[in-house]
């Protein structure tokens, strides 16, 4: 049923609904129409719906409700005037940013000061912005501890704490983190949990720090499903090899907008996203092993639509919130359905529809089967596709005829190189090696190359089927006539560079060989001279 209720029709502060008004937003979303009432009214509240549901809204319009900003009457009157009053935790420096985006664009009419904090940045900046004063900190659960424990962030005048996809902070390992923020607020503050869905650990922590809260499930009648129904699903089972000339050829299907490609690990993630400047696609890669200006680079170029292709591990999905998402591809099987409905929630956002492809190895066979079946997909048995296969370009709307290259024409993208790298690291962050690098070739843009191999968590490589080299796609030449001049001139190179390194190796043992003759004869001598 379509919400006929505007945010005017709420108790929210004037200002915010002008402000949201402003970029077009005027009707709240189930989960934000179900979330005010009861979050206007100061009650604790664990929400939860699917990914891309509009759930940010959902805890920030209260929040920025009860805030009183510095222009307010009774600003002076606080306990602590410039004290945080208002705190929302986060799984990732993604989702961090992107939450305080969103507060800042809502909250932008009432001077209200809103600091994100997460690690990767230099500590400089954010202990200068709590000096000054903020009424509200986003941030990751290290970062804010780190503050909090060196004097520089108190909690002891928050009225608001907003917990953020608690689910990832239970697999990421935060929630004694997590705890020991709690620990350090006041007793009567109101405390909204928002999660997609609710593990026992996530329920005790709600028990355990919250006062009889309203649980509340934005979810369709009828809707049997886990995931978003604008989405249209399809599983392929790919070859290692023919990976990345399948995706090329998807990137260029009929009414593609910005995608969004998940990988496992970090190696692999660099690697697609070269391979496919290489083809020129304007492509940018996002994970660990980047330094958070590079990521922050890849992420602004991607929401600006210099480059429309993002390469990502899985520690990014959590914080990638684009309305123009239209594709999705899993460039591998994910681990399980949770990170399933992680990836593909990407797309599909705030009512509009998406496509999100799989690629399924054979030796994922089993772990798919495990997934169709959590999520009742009605996929079994992913059908066998090649980068040929006429199935492929009929369920995609790729144009017959397309190729594993994106033509010259259609290379319209800045590409990564034209957005600029900011310094937030600090001299510390810019004396790391590989640390923000990124360059731009063809049509599109590098993404920086990692430093080690393993996943974004620390850990190995658990898989083996896209181990780094295994998942090259044939090469598509870029000018055939020049190619073979190319390659004519570097063998000619390389046979002169062999033989003046074989020249110089013959004369070096000549002239060894001619010191120790020398030594010989003068040790004879010697010899002859003591006998």
């Amino acid at each position: 049923m379509e919400e006929t209720r505007t945010f005017s029709d709420f108790d929210i502060h004037p200002d915010v609904v002008a402000a949201l008004a402003e970029h077009g937003i005027t009707h709240p979303f189930p989960i934000q129409a179900m979330t005010l009432p009861v979050a206007l009214g100061g009650h604790d509240i664990i929400g939860q719906a699917k990914t891309g549901t509009g759930k940010t809204l959902g805890f920030g319009l209260p929040i920025l409700g009860r805030v009183v900003a510095p222009g307010d009457a009774g600003f002076n009157d606080l306990e602590r005037p410039g004290a945080p009053q208002a705190l929302a935790v986060a799984p990732t420096r993604e989702l961090a940013s992107q939450v305080a985006q969103d507060l800042m664009r809502a909250g932008a009419r009432r001077g209200i000061r809103i600091l994100t904090v997460y690690g990767g940045r230099a500590y400089e900046p954010q202990v200068e912005a709590l000096k000054n004063g903020v009424e509200i900190v986003v941030g990751t659960p290290g970062r804010l501890i780190d503050l909090a424990e060196k004097g520089h962030l108190t909690l002891a005048h928050t009225r608001t704490v907003v917990l953020d996809e608690a689910d990832e902070m239970l697999d990421l390992g935060f929630l004694p983190d997590v705890e020991k923020i709690l620990a350090m607020t006041p007793a009567g503050r109101q405390t909204m949990l928002f999660s997609a869905t609710m593990p026992g650990a996530v329920v005790a922590l709600a028990r355990s720090y919250m006062t009889q809260p309203t649980h509340i499930r934005a979810i369709d009648e009828g809707d049997d499903k886990h995931t978003i129904a604008a989405v249209e699903h399809f599983v392929y089972r790919a070859h290692a090899m023919d990976k990345v000339e399948m995706v090329a050829r998807i990137l260029q299907s009929q009414g593609r907008g910005l995608s969004i490609i998940f990988a496992r690990t970090k190696r692999t993630a660099a690697k697609v996203a070269d391979d496919l400047s290489e083809r020129g696609f304007a492509a940018a890669a996002i994970h660990g092993d980047l330094g958070q200006g590079a990521r922050e680079q890849a992420l602004r170029a991607f929401r600006a639509g210099k480059v429309d292709v993002l390469v990502a591990t899985d520690v990014a999905a959590r914080g990638i919130d684009v309305e123009a998402v239209t594709h999705v591809i899993n460039f591998q099987c994910p681990e399980d359905e949770k990170t399933y409905l992680h990836r593909t929630g990407r797309t599909g956002r705030a009512g509009a529809t998406g496509v999100a492809v799989t690629f399924v190895d054979w030796d994922d066979l089993h772990r798919w089967t495990l997934i169709n079946k959590a999520l009742d997909l009605g996929i079994p048995e992913p059908q066998e596709t090649y980068s040929s296969s006429p199935h492929l370009f009929a369920d995609l709307d790729i144009p017959e005829g397309t190729k594993g290259t994106l033509p010259r024409s259609a290379r319209t993208r800045a590409g990564l190189g034209a957005e600029r790298v900011e310094d937030i690291e600090g001299p510390a962050g810019r004396n790391k090696s590989g640390a923000g690098r990124g360059g731009s070739r063809g049509g599109g843009s590098r993404g920086g190359g990692p430093k080690r191999g393993g996943t974004d968590r620390g850990g190995p490589d658990r898989r083996g089927s896209d181990r780094a080299g295994s998942d090259r796609g044939s090469s598509v030449p870029r000018d055939g006539s020049s190619q073979g001049q190319g390659q004519d001139t570097a063998q000619r190179s390389s046979r002169a560079a062999r033989t003046s390194t074989v020249e110089r190796t013959g004369s070096s043992q000549d002239g060894g060989g001619q010191r120790r003759r020398r030594r010989r004869s003068k040790g004879d001598q010697s010899a002859g001279s003591a006998s």
